[in-house]
């Protein structure tokens, strides 16, 4: 027994070893979506506080295109050496292995999750002109108007088009979804009243909701956000269970050493609970602070896989 324990530790040895080097280079931080963006904003902002604690420069570089699969995938295939990690977010990882029929790379076998870094709810807006302010009425509106009232969004599979299909199917009503090219044209769309409602995100409504150009009847997480305490969950409204969310998390390629993912999720944590960060990430993304366990956010993704699937599938939504 003695014998085999030795002969366990000498193989270990080389990788602990290794682990504990790391990381002896800069390290690339890919995020899948153009700079400027909240996604981009959350990687400069934990890549800074990565860089002071490992002593190495983290880099950030930005692989835009095909809703986030570009850069995830180059990540997929990378090495399994913690030098180059992943900014991921909802839409590559759990909505897109439902929208779209052949994907390069597989959410739970390609790989090795690290942490959620921050948690994003959206919020339920209409149009001043509609005559509706609270859930209850926009849905008796809309029973009683099937098929007139319009929900924009950022485009087909987006986590506010998903938001949108599960109210409709929730409240069991008829809307029409109209997709655009972004989020901002969606909301250019609303304030003039060319639509009548759409699901957001906080920070980017805030300004109108402020302005009175647009007024909230709903946020659609599990508890009321930080940013809006006074405006009640959409399962306050009536439609218990009902949850979107969507966040921003690090992984890793599948096969990256277990001692480095620890080191990572170490270092980001204590980042992301920094004032600076909270501030920053509140403030320019509307973010709330999780900061998860390995353990935990590998549940996290597993079970949104599952409620997405669900929702695409009944909502028959596909993007090729």
């Amino acid at each position: 027994m003695k014998r085999w324990g030795t002969v366990a530790t000498a193989c270990l040895a080389p990788a602990l070893a290794y682990a504990q080097a790391y990381p002896q280079k800069p390290i690339q931080f890919v995020v899948p979506f153009p700079a400027g963006g909240a996604g981009d904003i959350f990687a400069r902002t934990v890549g800074q506080k990565l860089s002071a604690a490992l002593g190495q420069q983290v880099v950030v570089v930005n692989r835009p295109g095909a809703n986030g699969i570009i850069g995830t995938e180059q990540v997929a295939k990378a090495p399994p050496d913690g030098y180059t990690i992943l900014m991921g977010t909802t839409a590559p990882l759990v909505l897109n292995p439902s929208l779209y029929v052949r994907l390069p790379y597989d959410t739970l076998k390609d790989f090795a999750p690290v942490t959620q870094g921050t948690l994003y709810q959206y919020i339920l807006i209409v149009h001043p002109s509609v005559p509706a302010r609270s859930v209850a009425e926009l849905v008796k509106l809309a029973r009683s108007h099937p098929g007139q009232l319009q929900y924009g969004s950022s485009g087909n599979g987006g986590s506010n088009h998903l938001a949108g299909e599960m109210f409709k199917h929730a409240a069991r009503i008829d809307i029409v979804h109209v997709p655009f090219k972004g989020s901002a044209p969606a909301l250019a769309d609303t304030l003039a009243g060319q639509i009548s409602m759409m699901f957001d995100t906080i920070v980017t409504t805030m300004p109108q909701l402020k302005a009175e150009k647009v007024r909230a009847l709903a946020v659609t997480g599990e508890k009321r956000a930080l940013q809006t305490p006074d405006i009640p969950t959409l399962a306050e409204g009536g439609y218990k269970g009902y949850k979107v969310t969507a966040w921003q998390s690090i992984l890793v390629p599948a096969g990256t050493p277990r001692a480095i993912v620890d080191r990572l999720y170490q270092e980001t944590a204590a980042g992301l609970k920094a004032r600076d960060v909270v501030d920053r990430l509140a403030t320019q993304g509307g973010n709330e602070i999780v900061a998860s366990t390995p353990e935990e956010f590998t549940k996290l993704i597993k079970e949104e896989l599952a409620l997405y699937a669900k929702v695409i599938k009944d909502a028959n939504i596909r993007v090729e």
